[in-house]
């Protein structure tokens, strides 16, 4: 009956919200440095079975196909797309991009992550006051392992391999304090999202492998660039076009199914 349509509209309409706060958050990070973009998984839900396919007949014939009416619609899951941003020159040694695959590994609350270590693609680094590498936002996290540069040092470079190197005064050849490191997953995809650009690992994305960057499949880094967000925004709008005109039709749906009921109820008058 239409009661049925109200239902699948109803389940449409909640899924659809969903998908629409997804992509206003992708839009919203549009230019947050190493943001990835999520999208929404849909699957539809039970279906009540009015005819079997293959039932017989009194002939002796099988039904060819079967009847089933379904229920609506849910949201999966939100899936992360971790395709490499546009690197984006700073000319701040201190910012570095990961050119392939890998996490630049942070200090969190034992709370927060597992371990008390989160993840990011974010390399837009600072100096604490102790001189201590650190996240460039209102948090300040520690990079992991710790590196800490001299308050006299001229020049700071990071090389393709994570080897930080600095020139003191005095020395003409500069001194390694690195390496930086990176961490990889099995599923990425699996990580927890936290906020402050962080994904903290869960037993779906697997124990993280860490490495200098440049082994076992790990990317390299890039000194003076900054890993964009990798939003397409043309895309996310063409997404939210379609997501306005699916809400729209649900609606005339729900619209419908109440006409139908309307006449319905109209019939013994």
């Amino acid at each position: 009956m239409a009661i049925n349509a109200l239902q699948s509209a109803a389940s449409g309409l909640s899924a659809l919200n969903t998908a629409l706060d997804v992509t206003a958050n992708n839009l919203a990070n549009v230019n947050t440095p190493g943001f990835k973009a999520s999208r929404v998984n849909f699957q539809d839900l039970l279906y009540v079975e009015k005819a079997q396919p293959g039932a017989l007949n009194q002939n002796e014939d099988q039904r060819p196909i079967g009847l089933y009416v379904g229920l609506g619609v849910r949201v999966s899951g939100t899936q992360l797309d971790f395709a490499q941003g546009a690197p984006q020159a700073t000319g701040r040694p201190l910012d570095v991009t990961i050119n392939g695959q890998g996490f630049f590994r942070v200090r969190v609350e034992d709370s927060l992550g597992s371990g008390g270590y989160a993840y990011t693609r974010a390399g837009n680094f600072a100096l604490n006051s102790d001189g201590e590498l650190v996240l460039a936002n209102d948090q300040g996290r520690r990079l992991e392992p710790n590196i800490q540069i001299s308050p006299d040092a001229e020049t700071v470079t990071i090389a393709a391999d994570g080897r930080v190197l600095v020139t003191l005064p005095g020395q003409p050849e500069p001194e390694e304090l690195g390496p930086l490191e990176l961490s990889t997953f099995v599923n990425p995809a699996g990580l927890k999202q936290v906020g402050e650009n962080l994904y903290v690992e869960t037993a779906a994305s697997g124990p993280p492998t860490t490495g200098v960057p440049g082994s076992e499949g790990r990317g390299t880094l890039q000194s003076a660039f900054l890993e964009s967000s990798n939003v397409d925004p043309t895309r996310e709008l063409i997404e939210l076009i379609r997501t306005q005109r699916a809400f729209e039709m649900n609606s005339q749906s729900i619209r419908a199914a109440d006409e139908s009921l309307r006449s319905v109820a109209q019939l013994r008058r």
